[in-house]
Parts: structure tokens; C-alpha cells; sequence
């Protein structure tokens, strides 16, 4: 090949598409040569996503909040009001999965967490209060192994205000894909704590007002079950998949709603914090 081409590789992953690579030549002007093929990339219209990104999950696109038809407001009246509902700021909500518990408790004030449940949970506290973000709230669920983890939590973020939630209880929340043998709630629970765990994440998931104007951090103690499932809604996977994740007492779960809408999974499950010796999960 002559000296004024020059090769440049491009791989790309063909999870959708099929394509494994591709090799783009191009000529010294930065044109790309038509003797190989074009890369297929998300961004072209060559390319079909399985599932489009819903914009409006949250019921607050703010086009979504004026009149159907903008055409019914005058154009400038329109923008200026578009404007104003637009959101500036980023929510952070921080989930904390409970410590480890006494399992054997047949009543909830009995199940209260061991003593490696408040070592744990310790530990995380500590990793709050080290990461030093300016926490708005501290939300924990009204189930008593929560409530202790909150209580432990809150001595490494003392200034920080407390709220208390049922809807953050533990529970089933939708039939997972695929089944497990080993659980099995009646049709029931699922049709109860679904519409409970569901109404909760309406509740605590959603873009900033436009009234807010920093960034804020909230803390959410709570339990495996709803974590994992708020997880799935709010990255618009699958929800059934919930019960494809698992986290460990006393991690932390982070997720970062944008003012446009789109959600970041920062962390997930994470307890690099927790020294190995101290991890559990059930």
C-alpha cells in the first residue's frame, strides 16, 4: 500500500449486528477509502437498538409537561416556558443494603442485625462519611434490621436528617425470569409488595425540580429485594431480572439520575470497604 494511506483499525463489539471488527482505511485527506467497509457504530442510522432509551420515564420531560400540541402557544412562549421546567441539577441516590441479621427471628423486632451486621455496617458508615458528599437526607425502611442500620450510619453522618418509610419494607416485587426452585411466595405477596416497591420508586426516582439548583445525595437504607429491583427500573432493564443480581450486607448501590433524564449506574453492590473476612450475603 502506498505511503500516503495510512490503516487504522476499528473493533467493535457486534453483540447486536454481528460484526466482530472491521479495518478503516484512510487516505491521507482523513477520507475514508471505499474498497473496505464501513463500521457499524449505535450512533449511525445502520444501527438498531433491541430497546430505545424512554426519555419520559419519569413523567417530567419537560416538552412532555407543556401543552400536547406546542403549536397551540406562540413559539417564544413556548421555548420560554420549556425553558423554565428544564431541570440543572443531579440527583445521587445512594443505596445500603441492611447488615447481616438474625435470619432465625420469627418476628421482624426479632430479626435485628448480628454482630458482624453492625461491624459491617460500620464499616460503610465510615466510607460515607470518607467520601464527604453534602448528603441531603438519610430515607431508611420501617423493618427493624434497616432502622439499626440507619441508626449506625447516622453516627458517622450525625447532621444529616432522617425519614422513615414503609413503602421501602422488604418484599417480592415482581415474578423473577427465570424462576428459582428454592423461593417460591405465593402469587399473593408478589400482587401486594409489587404495587408497594413499585409506588417507591415513583416515589424516590426521578429527575431534579427546577427549583433545585446543586446537586444533591440521599442516602436510602433498605433491603436486597427492593435495591435490586429499583436498580432494573431506573436502567430501564428488564424488571423481572432482579433477582439475577446479588449484593452483599451492608453495600452501597449508587445511582445518578441527569437533568435530562438519563440514569448512571455508578455502583453497584459495592463493599470494597468491607474487609474480606467480613462479607456475607444471605
Amino acid at each position: 500500500m502506498s505511503s500516503r494511506y495510512r490503516l487504522g483499525k476499528l473493533v467493535i463489539c457486534g453483540l447486536t449486528t454481528g460484526v466482530a471488527a472491521a479495518a478503516v482505511v484512510y487516505k491521507s485527506n482523513g477520507v475514508p477509502d471505499d474498497l473496505l467497509p464501513t463500521a457499524l457504530a449505535s450512533w449511525t442510522t445502520n444501527f438498531t437498538p433491541s430497546t430505545k432509551w424512554d426519555y419520559n420515564w419519569d413523567k417530567r420531560e419537560p416538552a412532555s409537561l407543556l401543552a400536547p400540541n406546542k403549536t397551540e402557544i406562540d413559539g417564544a412562549e413556548y421555548s420560554a416556558k420549556l425553558q423554565k421546567l428544564k431541570p440543572t441539577a443531579t440527583r445521587h441516590l445512594i443505596l445500603i443494603r441492611h447488615g447481616h441479621y438474625n435470619v432465625d427471628g420469627l418476628t421482624d423486632d426479632k430479626r435485628i442485625l448480628t454482630a458482624l451486621g453492625r461491624e459491617q455496617t460500620d464499616f460503610t458508615g465510615k466510607r460515607l462519611k470518607d467520601l464527604n458528599h453534602p448528603y441531603t437526607i438519610m430515607y431508611n425502611s420501617t423493618m427493624a434490621r434497616a432502622k439499626e442500620t440507619a441508626d449506625i450510619i447516622a453516627q458517622h453522618l450525625p447532621n444529616v436528617p432522617r425519614d422513615e418509610c414503609d413503602m421501602l419494607r422488604e418484599g417480592a416485587p415482581i415474578p423473577p425470569e427465570p424462576p428459582v426452585g428454592h423461593w417460591k411466595p405465593e402469587i399473593r405477596q408478589f400482587y401486594e409488595d409489587g404495587a408497594r416497591i413499585e409506588a417507591a420508586f415513583r416515589k424516590y426516582f426521578h429527575r431534579a425540580s427546577p427549583e433545585q439548583s446543586e446537586d444533591s445525595f440521599e442516602v436510602m437504607v433498605c433491603h436486597a429485594n427492593v435495591i435490586r429491583y429499583f436498580a432494573c427500573r431506573a436502567m430501564q432493564f428488564p424488571p423481572e431480572a432482579w433477582l439475577r443480581i446479588g449484593l452483599n450486607h451492608a453495600s452501597i448501590t449508587w445511582l445518578a439520575i441527569r437533568p435530562s433524564g438519563r440514569v448512571s449506574l455508578r455502583q453497584l453492590g459495592d463493599c470494597g470497604h468491607i474487609p474480606p473476612s467480613k462479607l456475607s450475603s444471605a
